[in-house]
């Protein structure tokens, strides 16, 4: 398996090398592109998302994935497809941010109503709350980190993933992020991430790094 660009592999003290997991978000659909809350409404791409998801193809090139996961909903699993994937596991616990009333609303009206508003500390109203997110997120990482002998890993005798890649959703990449990085749930406020962005989570020696961001 090769990787341009990124030095040897981190490995675990077992010598295991330790899995890298690649993130792809969908690319832009109506709502993304007029700043709608978009959670399980199962939106298609625009036109220029699939555009989106075909020119970040080239974003993966030289990256060897064994293991390939997307999300339920057709943005992504249309992502998937358009950018090479199109055997990608389907994950049904990688959808989006259940945002309860906020579905399908403007993000500026919802800050508007109510200015000091900010999704990561004020949640949704009838929705998931942010540690239901994290929860699915850390479902994902134990998937990936299964085999590997981190603090994550669910099961030591399972086949160790070298590299994976994800096909999701704004909000819930960051979330994952932030938990990859052993963070609160809430700091994945910190992580911009534009339709069909590219990132890549891994580690310094055996710390969980980020290798790529908003590529």
């Amino acid at each position: 398996m090769s990787q341009s660009g990124t030095a040897a592999a981190d490995l675990t003290a077992a010598g295991t090398p330790l899995p890298q997991l690649w993130l792809l978000r969908h690319g832009e659909t109506e709502w993304s592109r007029d700043g709608n809350y978009t959670g399980l409404t199962d939106l298609p791409l625009t036109p220029i998302g699939e555009q989106q998801a075909r020119d970040a193809a080239a974003r993966l090139t030289g990256v060897e994935f064994d293991l390939v996961l997307t999300s339920p909903l057709q943005r992504a699993r249309r992502t998937a497809e358009l950018a090479g994937y199109p055997d990608a596991e389907t994950l049904p616990y990688a959808h989006e941010w259940d945002y309860g009333d906020n579905e399908g609303r403007n993000s500026a009206l919802v800050r508007q109503e109510n200015p000091g508003y900010l999704i990561w500390q004020h949640g949704v109203p009838n929705g998931e709350t942010i540690d239901q997110v994290a929860a699915r997120a850390d479902r994902v990482i134990a998937r990936v980190q299964a085999g590997c002998g981190t603090p994550a890993d669910p099961d030591p005798d399972a086949t160790p993933v070298r590299h994976a890649l994800l096909v999701a959703h704004g909000h819930f990449l960051r979330v994952l992020t932030a938990r990859w990085l052993e963070f609160n749930a809430m700091e994945g406020r910190r992580f911009i991430l534009g339709t069909a962005a590219v990132c890549a989570l891994g580690w310094d020696k055996r710390t969980p790094a980020i290798l790529r961001w908003n590529l």
